[in-house]
């Protein structure tokens, strides 16, 4: 059994005592790194997808008016359907399950002698918490697309 003073003189002693101090620290510390870390790399997975999507958009608008220079006049669907398959496909690789895309024409055209569609491209970013039911947020982007008609002299 150790004695009154035996403790007394260990109690004292434990301020000097460096010994575990480490693991103290990484225990206060630990937890606002990795949510740190976490953070950083949901918001550049964030990042990569909104680019993603407004490269899709670009490529959707270059795409429908090229099409419609050449006398093929597509569709909304049209445009919508390509619009998918092309999010899905390299380089972009968008999980079909989460992408989005509605192609609308504008309630007022802004430019004569133009037909102007908008297309609104969505996307939830895969979250890194989908094991504690945190669902990802969503990025969107919205351009529109201006047909210009052709007129042959």
């Amino acid at each position: 059994m150790i004695s009154f003073n035996a403790m007394i003189k260990r109690l004292r002693s434990l301020p000097a005592d460096s010994q575990g101090s480490m693991a103290v620290e990484f225990a206060l510390v630990g937890p606002v790194l990795l949510v740190l870390m976490f953070g950083v790399l949901q918001i550049g997975m964030a990042l990569q997808n909104y680019n993603a999507v407004r490269n899709v958009s670009a490529d959707v608008a270059r795409y429908a008016m090229v099409q419609h220079q050449t006398g093929n006049n597509l569709s909304n669907s049209q445009i919508q359907t390509y619009a998918l398959n092309h999010a899905q496909g390299a380089p972009y690789m968008l999980e079909a399950s989460r992408v989005n895309a509605y192609i609308t024409t504008a309630s007022t055209q802004r430019v004569s002698g133009a037909r102007e569609l908008q297309i609104v491209i969505t996307y939830e970013v895969n979250s890194l918490l989908d094991g504690f039911g945190l669902n990802g947020p969503f990025v969107s982007y919205t351009r529109p697309i201006f047909l210009l008609e052709t007129t042959t002299p």
